[in-house]
């Protein structure tokens, strides 16, 4: 999304925040229905002129983080959240589940932003304590979530957008806190909401064992390998990036895709169709897999032997149980652009399809507009989208039509 784009979505987000404050229900037709509904409770119990987030007692604070199985977490993987934060100027936040900030890191600017607003370790951002968030409704939701600009019911982060992920415990599925990332409003992005989705999970990956699970849980309840294959690719094993080439994410990938395991001659199928490639290519690329994965890796069949996460089970699951604005947040792109190994191009292209099906089936504005940065020239989702838009309620028009107008523009030259 380019500056100008920028501008008008915050236009449009300040627009309905007046319109709410002012007027009420008139907003229901311009913001989603979870931001209307925070809103609702938010103006219940908090000012939107509230200057900071409420302070929970800093001791109490502290000794609940100590010892914790998310500080344990937090502390194994803490060099790439600081790295997250400086090389985005973010700021990082780790919650408990009442949605009280335990831990924080920020990039140098917005360090000194998140400070003046109480953004801070014991720093209480429930939405009934300072107004609608993404932390909050990560927190409500157990699912990702975004909050632009004026989304936010406190002014005083007008200025900002912020993007929660839940963590679970892996073995319970206890939700434990959220991982948010915030920065300011015109550095919005569209990887925004799936990089703090990696990020939660990278903390899941790190979380001690529970034991409030059931004896002899066994491992395949942890996601120690986190990949992520739509758009940018990019694969995780217990936090650690694994510096893997092209084929081998492409072999990880379907062996992820099947946890009953695939024979020789399988996976050879999979990923090379009708390609002159030998057997013993295959082979030596598994070898160097196996080696990367510390061993992991079973032969006859070839199974990973350790949980498994992508986002490409997190896409789908979302389509299943009808989350489709989620699922568009969470798609980052198409599945490997470029592939030649044919069952992952037609992974690739049933994911697709299914998106935009949901789409055209629930046209939800805001994520149409999302789904239009995707896929610029997908003509027929703008047009549906409008069309379900045509007349606005009230005589006002949408605030998402402009932008899905201009896209329309674009991809009709």
């Amino acid at each position: 999304m380019d500056a100008r784009e920028l501008r008008t979505r915050r236009h449009h987000a300040v627009e309905a925040w007046s319109t709410f404050v002012e007027h009420g229900d008139d907003a229901e037709p311009l913001v989603r229905p979870e931001i209307l509904s925070s809103w609702a409770r938010s103006e219940a119990t908090v000012s939107p002129d509230v200057t900071e987030a409420p302070l929970a007692d800093e001791s109490e604070t502290a000794s609940i983080w100590r010892g914790s199985p998310l500080q344990v977490a937090v502390e194994s993987v803490e060099s790439e959240l600081r790295r997250t934060a400086e090389d985005g100027d973010l700021v990082v936040a780790v919650t408990d589940p009442q949605t009280r900030i335990l831990w924080t890191y920020g990039g140098r600017v917005m360090r000194r932003k998140a400070e003046t607003v109480n953004f801070v370790a014991g720093g209480r951002w429930d939405d009934g304590s300072v107004g609608t968030n993404a932390l909050d409704l990560a927190t409500r939701l157990d699912a990702p979530a975004m909050v632009f600009s004026a989304e936010h019911y406190a002014s005083i982060v007008h200025n900002w957008v912020c993007w929660a992920a839940p963590v679970h415990d892996p073995v319970t599925g206890v939700e434990l806190g959220v991982l948010d990332l915030s920065t300011t409003w015109d550095r919005t992005h569209p990887i925004g909401l799936a990089t703090a989705r990696v990020m939660a999970r990278l903390i899941e990956s790190a979380l001690p064992r529970s034991t409030a699970g059931t004896a002899g849980a066994d491992d395949t309840h942890d996601p120690g390998l986190v990949m992520t294959l739509l758009g940018t690719a990019e694969t995780r094993l217990d936090g650690q990036r694994l510096l893997l080439n092209r084929r081998q994410t492409e072999i990880l990938a379907l062996l992820a895709m099947h946890p009953e395991g695939l024979s020789l001659e399988q996976l050879h199928a999979l990923v090379y169709g009708d390609q002159p490639v030998t057997f013993s290519t295959l082979k030596a690329e598994v070898s160097h897999l196996r080696s990367a994965l510390g061993g992991q890796l079973s032969s006859r069949p070839y199974r990973l032997l350790m949980p498994v996460a992508t986002d490409v089970d997190h896409v789908l699951g979302l389509l299943r149980r009808g989350h489709v604005a989620a699922a568009v947040e969470a798609y980052g792109g198409d599945l490997l652009p470029g592939t030649d190994s044919p069952a992952l191009g037609e992974l690739a292209e049933y994911v697709a399809v299914a998106l935009r099906e949901a789409l055209l089936a629930d046209p939800q504005p805001d994520a149409v507009v999302r789904y239009s940065e995707l896929a610029p020239y997908d003509v027929e989702v703008l047009e549906v989208c409008l069309r379900s838009l045509s007349g606005g309620v009230g005589g006002r028009a949408h605030p998402a039509v402009p932008l899905l107008k201009g896209r329309l523009a674009v991809a009709r030259r």
